[in-house]
């Protein structure tokens, strides 16, 4: 009955295939488990808006080949409007009798889902998906319940498979919590932005230029769509930036206006760690002064809806010295240089926000790919960080005296041993030299739990030109994501 998703069909399709295997295992257990009584399924399936979670479904519907209704719920509908669409959703399906929502007006989610259920097949699979159900939960607090309720008397009788997919992180997490109704019903799936070698893979790019379109793009299918294969960064972004309706300009303000529609105040915090600054003394005069209630209050808001990350030295010694950063890096490269600038691209000046980037790319690349490094380097089994490394950071002081691009320890946020020190060096032509090396000496034996037979690491995009460190090259850090 299952259709198998081989390699031919990814050919155009990229990236997604553990997340294909995970529902093609799902899948499976519904028609497997057909004798129990219970064959239903539920995915709780997440993802930051504009990853393709919603493309992902549909081409994972496509390839079944089974009956399904695919419903999208909406920001600026409120429950009457949400269930007269999901009737037409359901009429307009490709479920054997979808004929049922004709002529129906169900008055509340209970009767809607009770109609769902006389709808499905009982002697094949279907799959049902809910998008956008944050947007329900906001229309209606009650849905949660109801669906809870109809899913154990109905649905999970039924051979169907339930996908309730959502852009709001936090929420998604929450729903299988111990105190939400649809607790453990559902298999949690999260479904990330492409990663640095599936943008290689889709690009057609060498290791160095696939790192730089990642960190433009953030790995969003939408912006790397119209990328030219194997285009350079400077080529994809002259066309870009001319551009204002191009999916690089228009995805982060579209994104920041569905997290945060009213929240001024997390806006100019987020705008203001965007720009550069990372310290909390620092965000807050950025931000306009904001009093420290208020700005802790966003901080909150911004980390929960995991946009902004907070970060401490990894060391053998507890630190207080907190930095903020933007998560994801698409966003991360939008709020330096376009959201400030969106109306002199709107004027046609393209030319202008072009120019600035390139005269600031060198260094805000080489600050922006280090969590990259970090996290590419803790995937890398051969050739990379020792074993036993159970967290990757960096480590500095108030005063940068020292910073440390690259700590390699057991655990974090405090170590109890310091298993390596390194330091990224991400220029063009500029090789890890002689001078990096006595550089990072230096920093060793300032690092707390560190010592002289602590071992370096130096990751470099134009190689290493000195012996007593273990050099990793962008070649490595991409086949990490394989």
């Amino acid at each position: 009955m299952w259709l198998y998703l081989g390699k031919d069909a990814m050919d155009h399709f990229y990236g997604r295939a553990r997340e294909l295997d995970a529902l093609s295992r799902l899948l499976q257990r519904v028609e497997h488990r057909g004798r129990t009584g219970r064959p239903g399924r539920a995915a709780l399936i997440r993802g930051r808006r504009r990853v393709g979670k919603s493309r992902l479904v549909e081409e994972f519907i496509e390839r079944s080949g089974l009956p399904s209704l695919f419903f999208t719920a909406s920001a600026q509908s409120n429950t009457a409007t949400d269930l007269r669409l999901f009737v037409e959703a359901g009429a307009t399906s490709t479920l054997p009798e979808a004929a049922l929502f004709a002529g129906q007006t169900p008055q509340d989610w209970d009767a809607a889902l009770q109609l769902l259920s006389a709808a499905l097949p009982a002697d094949q699979p279907s799959i049902v998906v809910i998008d956008e159900m944050p947007y329900l939960i906001a229309n209606d607090p009650g849905f949660e319940g109801t669906l809870q309720k109809v899913y154990d008397r109905e649905l999970s009788r039924r051979p169907v498979l339930l996908l309730c997919v959502g852009s709001d992180l936090a929420m998604m997490e929450r729903l299988n919590q111990y105190d939400r109704p649809f607790h453990q019903r559902g298999t949690e799936l999260l479904v990330p932005p492409l990663n640095p070698a599936d943008v290689a893979d889709m690009l057609g790019l060498e290791a160095p230029e696939a790192f730089d379109a990642y960190l433009v793009s953030g790995g969003l299918p939408l912006v790397l769509e119209n990328w030219p294969a194997g285009g350079s960064t400077f080529d994809y972004l002259a066309e870009a930036v001319a551009d204002p309706t191009s999916a690089l300009i228009v995805s982060g303000e579209r994104s920041l206006a569905a997290e945060f529609p009213a929240d001024a105040q997390a806006r100019l915090v987020l705008s203001a760690i965007g720009s550069g600054e990372r310290t909390h003394t620092l965000i807050g005069r950025a931000a306009g002064g904001l009093a420290a209630s208020t700005l802790n209050r966003a901080l909150h808001l911004l980390g929960a809806k995991r946009i902004v990350e907070a970060a401490t030295p990894l060391s053998t010694r507890p630190s207080k010295e907190t930095r903020y950063y933007i998560a994801d890096p698409h966003l991360r490269f939008w709020l330096a240089f376009l959201g400030p600038y969106l109306a002199e691209v709107d004027r046609g000046r393209g030319d202008l926000t072009l120019a600035r980037i390139r005269k600031s790319w060198p260094s805000w690349r080489g600050r922006a790919i280090e969590p990259v490094v970090r996290e590419s380097l803790f995937r890398l089994r051969d050739g990379g960080l020792p074993d036993g490394t159970g967290a990757v950071g960096g480590y500095w002081t108030r005063t940068n005296d020292p910073e440390i691009d690259l700590v390699a320890a057991d655990r974090g946020p405090t170590a109890t041993r310091i298993l390596a020190v390194g330091s990224i060096k991400w220029l063009e032509r500029k090789a890890f030299d002689v001078h990096d090396l006595g550089r990072l000496l230096l920093h060793r034996s300032q690092l707390p739990g560190a010592d002289d037979t602590t071992p370096m690491v130096a990751v470099a995009r134009a190689g290493v030109a000195v012996d007593g460190v273990q050099a990793v090259g962008p070649e490595q850090l991409v086949t990490a994501w394989r």
